[in-house]
């Protein structure tokens, strides 16, 4: 059973996985939520999309003041620091959660690339994968909102990532 992870949501701004506008991440720790993490994220490239503006409501005047995706992580990975202090994740093995990790992860490796940052390979776990997994075709869909009520919990603020990231670890807790 995963007990110790970080579920994370990351929206972006437009088609590019690089131009995450938003994170949030929950910090599970012992099969308990020990902290919350969000931030907006000044997008790369800095433009918004009709599309994703409609998703998650979000566009240029919440985000021409807020710090780029650098020093963003920077912070997170402090935050990261205070909640998992034993020795076992000094080296990045506290594993990220996410619904559909391949979008996450995808952004993550992108926005990486573009700040010239190493990646370290961080390890993901699919809580889609594992729901279609658990429930097969007993859910009408696997949408983080079905998937999230099948588990008990009541998803309001959809496409905000900090509420899909607390989605994502209530799932987490129920199916990994």
């Amino acid at each position: 059973m995963l007990r110790d992870f970080i579920a994370i949501d990351f929206e972006t701004a437009n088609q590019f996985p690089s131009s995450v506008c938003s994170v949030g991440a929950v910090f599970v720790r012992d099969g308990q939520v020990a902290g919350t993490f969000y931030s907006l994220i000044q997008p790369e490239p800095n433009y918004y999309s009709y599309f994703c503006q409609q998703v998650h409501g979000l566009g240029p005047g919440d985000t021409d003041d807020a710090p780029v995706f650098s020093k963003v992580w920077q912070l997170l990975e402090e935050r990261i620091a205070e909640v998992f202090v034993y020795d076992k994740y000094l080296d990045n093995q506290i594993p990220f959660v996410a619904h559909n990790a391949r979008f996450d992860e995808g952004c993550l490796k992108a926005v990486f690339k573009v700040y010239q940052m190493d990646y370290p390979d961080y390890r993901f776990y699919d809580t889609l994968a594992a729901s279609r997994r658990q429930f097969r075709r007993t859910l009408p869909n696997h949408q983080l909102h079905t998937v999230a009520a099948a588990c008990g919990y009541d998803l309001e603020h959809h496409h905000h990532a900090l509420c899909d990231a607390e989605a994502c670890a209530v799932i987490a807790l129920y199916l990994l």
